[in-house]
């Protein structure tokens, strides 16, 4: 490392040493191997001491390169573990996280990649053989008998990847927790999912209850915690969340959509959000609507569909402005197709439910009129036109009113709060020759159920341990919520404009400083630096402050018995992705019999004996078979929670 060169300082790590300047201690005395994505490289470095307390460090350790800027930390692309390391282009291509990408993916992705490599070039060591034997035939030369080829290394195995992946997280805590607690928003939504909490393994299993999230009007989230209950346990994240707006001295959001608590005298809502009295608390319509299906005989019902459609019509109206201009477009479209003179019924026909959200806005219709037209509604399908053409009945005639009757309270809690825009247009399509606006709804907490699908795609495989749970959910929410505000602004028109495929927010903040000091004008010109970290508990922290456990260090030196501990990864489980096929998963198979029998008249006199217990056993070893080879039966919905 060229200190002087570079004109730089570097301190002892070491909290009692109170900064004192390391000095040259000669070569590092181990030539690590580097693992890049084609192969490895050796890596040589130096030994830096400390002359108050004798400690030693290897200079592109994690330690001694954050002490240096953005722009010589990026000739570093290293992690360092007790036996390898790990080029950083490996360590990006398990940062992004989604569906499928788990270590034991990137890891045949590895294998592919350097089989590839090490053919490619044992075929031209090879060709270059052939080509010097020739020769020497020709020339009646001797030439040595060619030596093998190098076997190809062992790549190291998934749980070292997945170390490394956690180290990547460490080195880039500070930087990551403060891109989460810088977000803010106008209008809150919160909402709890239990589909996640069911991947967090070890020691930790089964602590934890329900994962809570809270987002924005754009698609962020602003906080997510794992707690060991729901309701009073998630009182602390929201005292983080009031102070972030108080410190930060941001005008707070002025409604909040909740799926329960929404009013009364004891609201719990209403007491953890004391501090901001004006508040506006509402219900969230499609938690609303989902009580009433409590009230059907059968979701399966013919008229269960058409239920819940008119449902939604008795609250919600459309903008008869915007369905005009949609419905023009639609005709305009349908003429550019050559379908002469579409009539009114052609074109509503052809209308999806994509194109109305897309480009239309809708408003509740008032508590009055939402009253009275869902009591026309229930009347009208209670009575023989809720039935099936069997005579079946879609409601339950003594549910449906008992939860009417409890819901009425809540009709001023589905209505959209005055005087405020739930809408926001992003964009614009052409479509007919005719101009739409491309629009986005921030009502509802329907953008955190779309986040909860993506939430539990950040946690790979089936299960992970407290620590490397964390390490993926922080990185998962960080690349959410800078793609979320990637979608809200417009695109850069710099020629440089690529900064939506960087989610380094420190390399951004670098490339903007000399940009300005090089040629007076910002790169990424819409880049703004985060707030730093607030101390708000994320994920697994906010669950271990409740249970009294606490997350593992990693930040370690690479050559301590620490490090060396973690690495031994005896029990290396693959995460759910590449599990084989089980011979047990035979259908065919039968209970194996300690003493067969091999003869007929054995095997009739065993039956006729005793048939009932013949018909039972045939009975249970088929119901065995054909529960034992199905999966666990998917939810697609949570059961209505009426208060």
């Amino acid at each position: 490392m060229p200190r002087k060169l570079w004109k730089v300082r570097l301190a002892c790590p070491n909290s009692f040493c109170e900064g004192h300047q390391l000095t040259s201690a000669g070569i590092y005395p181990r030539v690590r191997q580097v693992l890049d994505i084609d192969g490895y490289y050796n890596l040589a470095a130096e030994y830096l001491e400390c002359g108050r307390c004798k400690g030693k460090l290897i200079s592109w350790s994690g330690a001694i390169t954050r002490q240096l800027d953005v722009g010589h930390r990026g000739r570093f692309p290293v992690l360092l573990t007790y036996r390898y390391a790990c080029d950083l282009r490996v360590a990006i291509l398990m940062r992004q996280r989604g569906l499928g990408n788990s270590v034991t993916q990137i890891r045949k992705k590895l294998v592919e990649e350097r089989t590839v490599a090490w053919h490619v070039r044992v075929n031209s060591y090879m060709t270059d053989c052939v080509t010097i034997m020739d020769a020497a035939a020709k020339n009646s030369l001797v030439v040595p008998k060619p030596t093998d080829p190098p076997a190809m290394p062992e790549l190291p195995r998934a749980g070292w990847l997945l170390k490394v992946f956690s180290n990547d997280v460490i080195t880039r805590l500070d930087e990551v927790k403060a891109s989460i607690t810088s977000v803010f928003g106008n209008i809150l939504k919160m909402d709890s999912t239990k589909k996640v909490v069911k991947k967090l393994g070890g020691h930790s299993a089964r602590t934890a209850s329900w994962a809570t999230n809270i987002g924005n009007e754009y698609g962020q989230v602003l906080m997510s915690v794992l707690t060991a209950s729901e309701g009073y346990g998630i009182e602390p994240m929201v005292k983080g969340i009031v102070r972030r707006y108080k410190d930060a001295g941001v005008t707070p959001p002025h409604t909040l959509y909740v799926d329960r608590d929404c009013c009364g005298k004891k609201s719990a809502m209403r007491s953890m959000f004391k501090e901001w009295p004006d508040l506006k608390i509402r219900l969230d319509v499609w938690h609303f609507m989902r009580r009433f299906a409590a009230g059907v005989t059968s979701d399966s019902h013919p008229l269960y569909g058409l239920f819940m459609s008119r449902l939604s019509a008795c609250i919600f109206e459309w903008s008869a402005e915007d369905i005009k201009r949609l419905k023009q477009a639609k005709r305009a479209e349908l003429l550019e197709q050559k379908i002469r003179v579409p009539s009114d019924y052609d074109v509503c026909d052809r209308i999806t439910r994509n194109e109305l959200a897309l480009h239309c806005r809708r408003r509740t219709r008032g508590v009055e009129e939402t009253t009275h037209l869902i009591d026309e509604l229930l009347e009208a399908l209670s009575s023989d036109q809720g039935r099936d053409t069997l005579g079946v009945p879609l409601l339950d005639a003594d549910r449906i009113w008992d939860i009417w009757a409890s819901q009425k309270r809540h009709m001023a809690c589905i209505q959209d709060p005055e005087g405020i825009s739930l809408y926001t247009e992003t964009g614009k399509l052409r479509k007919g020759g005719i101009v739409l606006p491309v629009l986005r709804c921030a009502r509802g907490s329907t953008s955190l159920e779309s986040f909860h699908l993506h939430l539990n795609r950040f946690i790979p495989g089936t299960t992970a341990s407290g620590m490397h749970f964390q390490a993926y959910l922080l990185e998962g929410l960080s690349r959410w919520n800078e793609d979320r505000a990637n979608a809200a602004v417009e695109m850069d028109v710099s020629p440089y404009s690529t900064s939506r495929e960087l989610y380094s927010g420190p390399l951004k903040a670098a490339t903007n400083d000399l940009s300005h000091s090089v040629f007076g004008k910002p790169i990424h010109p819409s880049y703004c630096a985060p707030r730093q970290y607030t101390g708000e508990l994320i994920g697994i922290e906010y669950l271990y402050s409740q249970t009294g456990e606490a997350l593992q260090d990693l930040t370690l030196d690479p050559d301590s018995e620490e490090a060396r501990d973690l690495e031994d990864f005896s029990d290396d489980e693959d995460e759910g992705y590449d599990k084989p096929d089980s011979a047990a998963n035979d259908k065919t198979l039968s209970t194996y019999d300690l003493e067969p029998r091999t003869r007929k008249s054995s095997i009739k006199r065993r039956l006729f004996k005793n048939p009932d217990s013949a018909a039972v056993t045939s009975n249970r070893q088929a119901s065995l078979t054909d529960e034992g080879t199905g999966g666990e039966t998917p939810t697609f919905h949570d059961s209505p929670k009426v208060n």
